[in-house]
């Protein structure tokens, strides 16, 4: 929409064409540190800044320190964009199925870039812990809350459980989704992949059971 001069006249808003430049850039060292990740190569702003072509001092600008390099890519990972496609197109009103159509969706995804996100999971935790010690109430970077967002539209046709209830069954649901799970499958109880997944599936189901029956 335009602005009006002072005869009244509409002309076009101005529009900061640095902006759109800005964003390419950021974007570009994003997409570069990805493309690293996927090839187990270790990720530095520096090593993004020259695979992307964009100079070390560019590059620091946007990103001043490797931690936030990581957390940028965990926004724009590719299974946000792929569980998204799910949650938009259920087509159930089956609880059971809407959830293990999200399962069988972004834990395999997990552990197909598993590194990378262990790596950012790292980040999130030493965060957390240096809020701590600094005695903040949380960490400067809250880590985004789409799980809560995704289990909620898995659980929304339930329909004769409490307030409280949905709220229970949300937060257990989440132990069941994304890399910390699969840590704890692989790390401490030592299954591979496949058995991983599937025991998180069957964690799931049995969740959902017990909370829906509890009611």
């Amino acid at each position: 929409m335009g602005l009006c001069n002072h005869y009244g006249i509409s002309v076009p808003r101005q529009v900061d064409p640095r902006a759109n430049q800005k964003e390419r850039t950021r974007t570009a060292v994003i997409e570069a540190a990805l493309g690293m990740l996927r090839e187990d190569q270790p990720v530095t702003v520096a090593l993004a800044a020259e695979k992307a072509m964009v100079s070390r001092t560019t590059a620091y600008r946007y990103f001043p320190t490797q931690d936030d390099l990581l957390r940028a890519i965990s926004e724009v990972h590719p299974a946000v964009a792929e569980v998204d496609r799910v949650i938009s197109s259920l087509d159930t009103d089956d609880v059971e199925e809407r959830l293990l159509e999200v399962l069988d969706t972004l834990n395999p995804i997990v552990i197909a870039d598993e590194a990378h996100m262990r790596t950012a999971l790292g980040v999130f935790v030493d965060d957390s812990l240096a809020a701590r010690f600094d005695g903040q109430q949380q960490a400067p970077y809250v880590r985004s809350r789409r799980r809560l967002r995704w289990l909620d539209e898995v659980l929304e046709p339930l329909q004769d459980v409490t307030d409280e209830r949905r709220d229970q069954l949300r937060a257990a649901l989440t132990l069941t989704l994304g890399i910390e799970a699969i840590v704890v499958m692989k790390d401490v109880c030592g299954l591979d992949d496949a058995e991983a997944v599937e025991v998180l599936r069957w964690a799931a189901t049995a969740l959902l059971r017990a909370g829906v029956d509890g009611t």
